[in-house]
C-alpha cells in the first residue's frame, strides 16, 4: 500500500536534505544540491527556485556577518 506524503511535508524533507548535503559538501555548488533535491522529492519548479532563494539568502546572511 501506498502511503501519501502532504507535498508540504516534501518541501521540508528537501530543505532538510540540502541542508545536510550542505554541510557535508560545502563547495558542492548550492544549484547542483537544491536541483538534485527537486528531482529526488519531486519537486516543481516554483518550490525548487524558493529553496534555491532560501539558501542562497542562508549563504549571504553567513558572509556577511
Amino acid at each position: 500500500m501506498t502511503t501519501v506524503i502532504p507535498h508540504s511535508e516534501l518541501v521540508k524533507r528537501a530543505a532538510a536534505w540540502v541542508a545536510e548535503h550542505r554541510a557535508e559538501q560545502p563547495s558542492r555548488p548550492v544549484t547542483d544540491i537544491v536541483d538534485e533535491a527537486g528531482a529526488r522529492f519531486n519537486l516543481g519548479p516554483m518550490e525548487t527556485e524558493m529553496l534555491l532563494d532560501l539558501f542562497r539568502n542562508c549563504h549571504n546572511d553567513h558572509i556577511q556577518e
